[in-house]
């Protein structure tokens, strides 16, 4: 998985020079953010509100914990764990692409939450913070999207503090041969036509089913995260394997 000598990366199924990834990226989340919570639930039958719940349930996130979310988005994370860190703690929403930090801002903004939640524009793989700054990292849904992520692995280790967890949420290999075939049948037939329905773009959710199939699966990413530093790393399978979710930690 070393990007070192590459001067191409997986753009979906398509393969563009590396410098354009993040510009190209950056498109499809400006043409999704303002749809982004009605197409997840829509995509994901609901489901993906559980799969961030047990998340939270199994971060062990305290009041004055200070929490990165990053890739956060619409907030979704970011709003639960404000609750938890409480007054003293601090939750700092980060996401490369400035539209969906508007529309998390925003959208809690307007559900009261903003004595312990700060927002910034941060590239994964240069993160714009000291080392051993955060308790907990989580990563929902983004790390298939950064185009070079041992990187951001290492990045994620470097601010987490000694002690501290990083939790990455993402699709992954579905491990039941028939529900493998169900479900590529739904993200290249299905989705991208809910995707043209319901906002007008077909071409974003392509590439977001594409994204997932190019993803680490299970093992791999446990084994990248282990070169990148963690001292301990493993993984949940959530609904046999179409996400899972891993863990590492920083001793």
């Amino acid at each position: 998985m070393n990007q070192t000598h590459k001067t191409t990366i997986d753009f979906g199924f398509t393969e563009v020079p590396i410098e354009e990834k993040v510009a190209k990226v950056k498109g499809v989340f400006d043409s999704v953010a303002s749809n982004y919570d009605i197409m997840n639930d829509v995509m994901s039958m609901g489901i993906h509100r559980l799969w961030k719940r047990h998340t939270i349930e199994l971060s062990g996130i305290r009041p004055g914990h200070v929490v990165l979310d990053l890739a956060g988005g619409t907030g979704d994370l970011t709003k639960a764990f404000s609750k938890r860190v409480g007054k003293t703690g601090k939750v700092v929403l980060a996401d490369i692409n400035e539209s969906m930090v508007r529309v998390g801002r925003d959208r809690l903004t307007d559900e009261g939450i903003i004595n312990n939640v700060n927002y910034t524009i941060s590239n994964a793989e240069a993160l714009n913070f000291a080392d051993n700054t955060f308790d907990l990292v989580t990563m929902a849904f983004g790390l298939r999207n950064v185009t070079n992520k041992d990187k951001a692995l290492e990045e994620i280790y470097r601010v987490l503090k000694p002690g501290g967890q990083l939790m990455v949420l993402e699709f992954s290999k579905v491990t039941q041969p028939l529900m493998a075939k169900a479900y590529d049948f739904y993200s290249f037939n299905i989705l991208p036509k809910m995707g043209k329905l319901i906002a007008n773009d077909e071409e974003s959710y392509q590439y977001l089913a594409e994204s997932i199939r190019m993803h680490p699966d299970q093992d791999t990413l446990k084994g990248m995260m282990l070169t990148a530093g963690f001292d301990k790393a493993e993984y949940i399978n959530m609904n046999n394997g179409i996400v899972a979710l891993h863990r590492g930690w920083k001793v």
